[in-house]
This record gives structure tokens, C-alpha cells and sequence, in this order.
């Protein structure tokens, strides 16, 4: 690493280092965008999918243990003169610790991640998401910053490209299995190796048709009876935002806790639908788990699994929505479904979600306050999402073209490194400090 640090009086104003991003050329052509209007920009390779995907000229590969990690970004993050921190998801272990290490010297971290609101957008925040989010969590401070902000601008339909993106993730996940030496000291954050995932996924795939089918007659099943329901749709046992912005490890953990507080206080004519998330992968059998915990707490048919189905729709039948920290949270919000956020969430505030315990929910939940999710929309948009997408060419390129915007008009200052109210905190501030989920 002891190239590349030069002249510092010949360094552009903006340096940018990118870090992993998804299994996407989003990231190599916002560099590239960027490099091309003058700015400084880094990349550091952990593997060689990383490297498939970034492929320009002048990245640094990183061969090191994780344990060394922090020391060599703190000193490349000073040789290099980098402002700004680019990468997708503050949970990777690498990228927990490169936020607190950014942090620490005033460099601006750029968290890209799912939109906060779907389709059509993608989020992009200062030092983190949900938990870490810098967006207000007081009703008051929502009001009065969206006051003078406008409607949130219709955006340009993304549309995904399921082939292009499957291509993509196994060439990333492959790269690195096949070729392991080439980055010996690389630590995966995914709990399961990509074989045992892929293997799972084509068994669920084999079977969508049907799970199809059966999840359309639960759901016209629960019309035609007309008796409430309330929708529990599933995240990721993999997904950072429930292994670092909650309190669970394992989406069982919400099933039975959401399960055995129906069973005591949900009306009796009332059921509980527990919707898998679309990317599952099969791994965990939760219909045959669901079962059993309906048959230990003697709700039958009262607790529902279904793998299918329009959120959208479901939502709009429901009584309610319980989540952890899903996005399907603001779809209930803009319904004015009342809302159970179990997680940590940018809506787990009084006049959005049920402010109450889990147990009231069932038969006095809280309905949002229409004129406060208006409020939270405009803000949210504001200062969070952008246009465009990760996954087919024009979701891409417009993604990129906004995203390049807002990093530019987002300027660091190496002055005040904590002036967003951030701190790094546990595993931020320690290489080898134990990391949840592991």
C-alpha cells in the first residue's frame, strides 16, 4: 500500500472508497461516474467476486486476516486522503467496523441499501439504517421538517431483471468458492455456504407453482369469511436488519413470541397469517415450524402459512400488520393499517406504529396518524431515497445518475466527525469484538 498516496497538495477535494456492494454493477458504474466528473475514487476487493464486479482500474485487494482489518483501513483511509465511505448494508462485519473507522476521522459514510419504500427506490443514509438511522424519531421534529418539503416526485417505474440478477449472484458467490487462496483471510457474512443456499433455493423453486396456488385460496379463503386477520410477513434470518436492528437472531424467535400473545389476547374469531418473504431460501421448513406452533398453542386453523400472495393486497384486507423492521411497515402506513413494529424501525414512533405492548395490539391497535405519515413520507424522501435500482440496466442507470448527485451534495467534514450524533459503539470499535449472528 505504499503507492498510490502522492502529492497531497495534487489530491482531488472528494475522495471516495467504495467497499462491497451487492452482487450488482451499480457500484463499479457509480466509481466509474464519478471518477469521470473529477473525483477521487478508491475501492478495496475482500474477494474476488468483489473484484469481478468492480473491475477498474487502481483497487486494492485486501488478502488480510480480519482481525488486521481495521488497522489497514485506518491507515489507508489516511494515505489515500479519502472524504467519503461508500457501501451497501452497515452489518457486514467488514463494514461495521469500517463505518466507526471512518467515523473516528470525519469521513462521510454512504449507506446504500433497499428502498424504505418500495418499488421504485433505494435508500441511501449517513452511517447506517434503521437502528443507526439519523432520521427523527419525535412526531414534532417529523412535522415541522416536512413543512415547505413537496409531494415526494413520481418516479420512473424500476422494473427487475430476476434472470440478470441470479447470473450475478452465483458468479459472485462461485468466484470466491472456487478460488478461495486468492483471498485467504476473507471472512463470509452470509450464515450459510452458497451451495447448501442454491440447493435449497431450486427445491423451492420446483415448488412455487403449487405454494402458488396455495397461497391465492388462503387468501380467498379469508375474504369471503370476513372475520379479522392479521399479517405477519417474515424477513431474512441472514438480513442484518434483524440480526443487528433487533432483539431476535432467528425469525422462529418472532413467530412464537407473535403466536403465543395472539393465542392469549387475539379475539376469538381472529387469525394470524404468516406470509414467507419471497427471498427465503428454503433452508428452514417454516410451514412445517408454523404448524407445530399452532398445534402447541391450539390455534389450528386460526394460524395460517402461506408462501405467495400480493403484500399489497393482503394488507388492505387485514386488521393489522405486525413486522420487525420490514419496509412492508410503510406499505401498512400508507393504508392506514395499524402497525406493530417489533424492531428496531425509522417509523417505530407514537402516531405511526402501536406504541403499546404486543399483547393490546390484538384488540386495540393504534391507527396511524394520517397527517404524520405524510409528514414521515415527505422527510423520508427528502433526505433518504433516491430513484433507481440495483438489479436490470435502466434501473441502474438512473439509480446511478441520482445516487451521484447526492453524494456530491452531500459533502463530509473532517472537522467534526461525530456532528450527525453517531457514535461507534461495541463491535465498531473493536476488530475482534464478537459479531451478532455468528
Amino acid at each position: 500500500m505504499s503507492d498510490g498516496k502522492g502529492d497531497r497538495s495534487s489530491r482531488p477535494t472528494r475522495t471516495f472508497l467504495f467497499l462491497q456492494g451487492l452482487a450488482s454493477p451499480f457500484f463499479r458504474r457509480l466509481g466509474r461516474t464519478l471518477k469521470r466528473q473529477g473525483y477521487g475514487v478508491e475501492r478495496i476487493n475482500l474477494n474476488l467476486g468483489d473484484r469481478l464486479f468492480w473491475n477498474l482500474p487502481g483497487a486494492t485487494d485486501y488478502r488480510g486476516s480480519f482481525q488486521n482489518w481495521r488497522r489497514f483501513l485506518a491507515a489507508f483511509i489516511e494515505e489515500r486522503g479519502v472524504t467519503d465511505l461508500v457501501l451497501f448494508g452497515d452489518g457486514r462485519p467488514y463494514h461495521r467496523i469500517a463505518i466507526g473507522v471512518a467515523q473516528l476521522r470525519g469521513v462521510q459514510a454512504h449507506v446504500f441499501e433497499e428502498g424504505y419504500f418500495r418499488p421504485d427506490w433505494i435508500t441511501v443514509e449517513a452511517n447506517g439504517v434503521n437502528g443507526y438511522s439519523t432520521l427523527p424519531r419525535d412526531p414534532g421534529v417529523v412535522r415541522d421538517l416536512a413543512r415547505g418539503l413537496p409531494e415526494p416526485p413520481k418516479p420512473q417505474p424500476i422494473f427487475g431483471d430476476m434472470g440478470a440478477r441470479t447470473v450475478w449472484d452465483v458468479t459472485y458467490n462461485f468466484a470466491h468458492v472456487l478460488f478461495p487462496y486468492l483471498y485467504p483471510g476473507y471472512r463470509r457474512y452470509r450464515p450459510h455456504h452458497p451451495v447448501v443456499e442454491y440447493a435449497s433455493w431450486i427445491r423451492r423453486l420446483a415448488r412455487r407453482k403449487t405454494e402458488t396456488s396455495a397461497a391465492e385460496a388462503v387468501i380467498a379463503a379469508l375474504k369471503a369469511d370476513g372475520a379479522p386477520f392479521f399479517l405477519l410477513p417474515l424477513q431474512l434470518d441472514s438480513d442484518y436488519q434483524i440480526r443487528l436492528h433487533s432483539r431476535f437472531t432467528l425469525m422462529t424467535e418472532v413467530v412464537d413470541l407473535v403466536a403465543e400473545s395472539f393465542a392469549a389476547h387475539a379475539p376469538s374469531d381472529a387469525r394470524l397469517v404468516v406470509k414467507l418473504h419471497p427471498l427465503d431460501n428454503g433452508l428452514v421448513n417454516r410451514r412445517k415450524i408454523t404448524q407445530a406452533t399452532a398445534d402447541r398453542l391450539g390455534l389450528g386453523d386460526r394460524l395460517l402459512f402461506i408462501d405467495g400472495g400480493d403484500g399489497r393486497d393482503l394488507i388492505a384486507a387485514s386488521s393489522g400488520v405486525v413486522v420487525v423492521n420490514s419496509t412492508i411497515g410503510t406499505e401498512a402506513l400508507i393504508q392506514g393499517k395499524p402497525l406493530m413494529a417489533l424492531g428496531q424501525a425509522i417509523y417505530g414512533m407514537e402516531g405511526l406504529s402501536h406504541q403499546g405492548d404486543l399483547d393490546a395490539f390484538w384488540t386495540e391497535p393504534t391507527h396511524p396518524d394520517m397527517s404524520l405519515v405524510d409528514a414521515f413520507r415527505r422527510v423520508v424522501f427528502a433526505r433518504t431515497l433516491l430513484n433507481g435500482g440495483f438489479y436490470a440496466e435502466q434501473a441502474i442507470e438512473i439509480g446511478v445518475a441520482n445516487a451521484v448527485e447526492r453524494l456530491i451534495e452531500t459533502a463530509p467534514s473532517r472537522s467534526a466527525p461525530f456532528a450527525s450524533g453517531w457514535r461507534p459503539t461495541g463491535a465498531y470499535g473493536e476488530a475482534g469484538a464478537a459479531l451478532p449472528g455468528e
